[in-house]
């Protein structure tokens, strides 16, 4: 088959790769019928993260069951099925918490299974799936194409932005700042809203992506950063600032942003990939501002996002401006390094 792999900083290809197979009883194996790149993916493509060479990427995927193995019973050849961005059983204590990222059993697209045997990774033509019972969610039939952008969304970005707004608490009435403007950021702005915030401003300088942020719910846009931004937020709070922000980049100053933007006593949620961010414990400490988020466990959020999108409530694909064939993955990348494209959907 043909997978992405990434030999080196900025060096994306389409590699031929063994066909996966079923390991374990409790595999099934899914022809992938539509992946994306993800921000997060960008940091190892622009050798910011460890690199190993050869290694395969994309770990956000929609496609039809082909085979499962004799112990699966929640999904079956023919079905159209979303997977999360990590596999878990769904069954551990941990995941019974809700928390599917830290599953006892659980693991990383990519990489290897607890067992030593290879998991594929999502930018590639099929993946075995391990424990697929409580991996996978299927739709109940196979959605019509206009929908597949939508339960895209669902493996990672609107499930992480989903996350993000529910663990910094964002109730009706709120006043809500979302710092970054990629689709995680987008997609916070949007749960925001069916969140019930009453006033949702998008920090976004990109008119594409800002046109997006206002049909998603945002209220005011504001264009400005650091310093500058905080200021034009403080003014249309009257000083007070933000009752939430949100946190949806990973680096240092747009953290810095999010402790700015919010009042005292206020709440920030946090997803954003970190990078050399130090939290000024003493601050949120005299200031009362509490903080939440974390890798976000999308397959708990999975069945009601699902069935969100399936009755039309929700469209958060808005967030692919940029389809390629498989084949093109390269240029996939390359758009969203060089802010081209917001997301790049990848279709066989």
């Amino acid at each position: 088959m043909r997978a992405t792999t990434l030999n080196g900083p900025f060096d994306i290809q389409l590699s031929d790769l063994p066909d996966p197979h079923l390991h374990r009883p409790t595999d099934a194996l899914v022809r992938v019928t539509a992946s994306c790149v993800c921000g997060s993916d960008l940091w190892p493509y622009r050798g910011i993260n460890d690199i190993k060479p050869g290694q395969r990427m994309g770990h956000e995927f929609v496609g039809i069951v082909e085979e499962v193995g004799d112990e699966v019973t929640t999904v079956r050849p023919g079905d159209f099925v979303i997977a999360p961005f990590v596999w878990s059983d769904n069954t551990c204590r941990v995941c019974r918490a809700g928390i599917h990222t830290s599953c006892e059993n659980g693991g990383w697209w990519g990489a290897r299974d607890r067992e030593g045997l290879p998991v594929d990774a999502g930018q590639g033509e099929f993946v075995r799936v391990p424990l697929a019972d409580g991996t996978l969610v299927a739709t109940g039939s196979v959605p019509a194409d206009e929908l597949v952008p939508d339960l895209l969304t669902l493996s990672d970005v609107m499930g992480t932005g989903w996350h993000c707004a529910v663990s910094a608490g964002v109730r009706v009435g709120d006043t809500v700042a979302v710092v970054g403007d990629g689709a995680v950021g987008l997609c916070a702005v949007l749960a925001a809203t069916m969140l019930g915030a009453a006033r949702v401003v998008a920090m976004s300088r990109h008119e594409a992506r800002s046109t997006i942020a206002v049909e998603f719910g945002a209220t005011d846009v504001v264009p400005q950063r650091g310093e500058a931004g905080v200021a034009r937020v403080r003014a249309l709070t009257e000083g007070l600032g933000v009752d939430v922000a949100l946190e949806c980049v990973g680096t240092p100053e747009s953290m810095r942003t999010a402790l700015d933007l919010v009042r005292d006593g206020g709440r920030i949620g946090f997803v954003g990939v970190p990078h050399d961010i130090e939290l000024p414990i003493e601050d949120l400490f005299r200031r009362n501002v509490s903080i939440g988020g974390g890798v976000a466990p999308v397959r708990a959020y999975l069945p009601d996002l699902r069935d969100r999108v399936l009755a039309g409530e929700i469209h958060p694909g808005r967030v692919f401006d940029l389809t390629l064939p498989l084949a093109e993955v390269p240029e996939a990348y390359a758009a969203m390094h060089e802010r081209r494209a917001t997301k790049a959907m990848l279709l066989p």
